[in-house]
């Protein structure tokens, strides 16, 4: 065998893991959703980054790879919020309000 044709079965695999994983993840919210036992809020708020995500597509569309610009600019952002969060937080419990 070719090394290069193990390289590309073992990424595919390595992809289909990772579908396999949101695909749980995404059927577990579901099920937890329709039992009650998560509030509607919680699961939307992993949808979060894909929104990110998808408005940095849409601004970074001129780019010369949008892909790559778009999924830098999300983590940027994503990193953003979460230091604001921290910060609000830390605040909030400072200040007890």
């Amino acid at each position: 065998m070719d090394g290069s044709l193990i390289v590309k079965i073992a990424v595919i695999l390595a992809f289909g893991l990772i579908g396999l994983g949101v695909l749980s993840m995404i059927v577990s919210a579901v099920k937890s959703l329709m039992q009650g036992k998560q509030d509607f809020k919680r699961i939307a708020l992993m949808a979060v980054p894909f929104i990110v995500f998808g408005i940095s597509y849409g601004v970074m569309t001129s780019a010369e790879q949008p892909l790559v610009n778009a999924g830098v600019m999300t983590t940027m952002v994503m990193m953003g919020i979460m230091v604001v969060s921290i910060v609000i937080t830390g605040l909030r419990s400072t200040f007890k309000f």
